[in-house]
């Protein structure tokens, strides 16, 4: 069931704002679902299973993929509407580490409910990544993309990199872009690529596309798609990532998808900013033009930048390879 509820909680990625995903799950005695809900940026996912199952709630055991929020912000505490419903149980996945919305567990448990927490499990804290690492490091979870050849190569040696990977790896981009809550690029790549940066086939308005952020001092002309109104753009005039930052956090970003040249994503990585590398790897060789990455500065072979392979997948004829610096969030 919690895996279950983990699935409808993916339904919500990129339309939760600054908030978690959340899914959840109602069941019955006889352990048939009653109620099922998803956050996606108006009631809580708790609030919609309990609004569906109704009155079947009262005695029913509720799966949810994070501890229920025991706060009032814009919508009322998750718990209150829990012991109104008349739930009889609580599995939760994973606790609330937001020391604003914490306490779920105990308030239901002093209300009379069973709560069981049935301990970090992996593929939930996978899911919800990006919130857990803002809360714990108050700043989004940064995900940089690539696209390149088998060696290493971005654009060939007269600049062309349209297309170095297939139409399928192109859609799962689309896909991460609307995952996002921000795509980043330099303004090298905005002066040479004139990107859009707006998920493609979806059905979406400029209000939930991801904001896109331009960083660099040099002008982006009015007529490039930047300016279009499919996306807020922020033009943030800097080199330096303290203002990055104190940008991400005055927005409260989860996830920041960098679609950037090898300049600025590797200054990034150096400085220890990069959490994710996506790399989509095209069956095909160059032998010469730009690389994905620059200079490490490292001179001997100890000092290599080592990753942990998260996830491989293919697409098409091109490889998705996920690498994460470390084994926690």
């Amino acid at each position: 069931m919690l895996k279950r509820a983990n699935e409808l909680a993916c339904l919500g990625l990129g339309l939760t704002g600054t908030n978690p995903i959340v899914g959840a799950v109602v069941v019955d005695s006889a352990g048939k679902i009653i109620g099922e809900g998803f956050h996606k940026a108006g009631p809580h996912a708790e609030v919609v299973a309990l609004e569906q199952a109704g009155q079947l709630a009262q005695g029913a055991t509720l799966f949810v993929t994070l501890e229920p929020c025991n706060h009032q912000g814009k919508t009322g505490p998750c718990t209150e509407a829990i012991i109104k419903a008349g739930i009889a149980k609580v599995v939760y996945a994973v606790h609330d580490p937001n020391v604003v919305a914490s306490g779920g567990a105990k308030t239901l448990e002093a209300a009379g409910i069973e709560v069981v927490f049935n301990g970090e499990v992996p593929e939930i804290v996978q899911s919800n990544r990006a919130w857990l690492h803002k809360i714990k490091n108050n700043r989004p979870y940064f995900i940089w993309k690539i696209a390149t050849t088998l060696d290493g190569r971005t654009a060939a040696i007269d600049g062309s990199s349209k297309w170095i990977t297939g139409e399928e790896s192109r859609a799962e981009v689309s896909q991460l872009r609307s995952e996002s809550s921000a795509i980043l690029i330099g303004t090298e790549t905005a002066l040479a690529d004139n990107p859009n940066l707006i998920p493609r086939d979806q059905e979406t308005t400029s209000k939930n596309n991801p904001v896109r952020i331009v960083m660099g001092l040099r002008e982006i002309p009015s007529d490039f798609n930047l300016h279009n109104d499919a996306a807020e753009t922020v033009f943030l005039r800097s080199h330096d990532f303290s203002d990055l930052l104190q940008l991400c956090a005055e927005r409260e970003f989860n996830q920041l998808l960098i679609e950037s040249g090898s300049e600025l994503g590797t200054a990034l990585l150096k400085a220890g900013l990069i959490d994710e590398l996506i790399i989509f790897q095209a069956a095909s060789l160059l032998g010469s033009g730009q690389s994905f990455i620059g200079d490490l500065g490292a001179t001997n072979i100890k000092e290599k930048m080592d990753f942990l392979i998260r996830d491989v997948a293919q697409f098409g004829n091109d490889l998705k390879i996920t690498l994460t610096k470390e084994t926690g969030i």
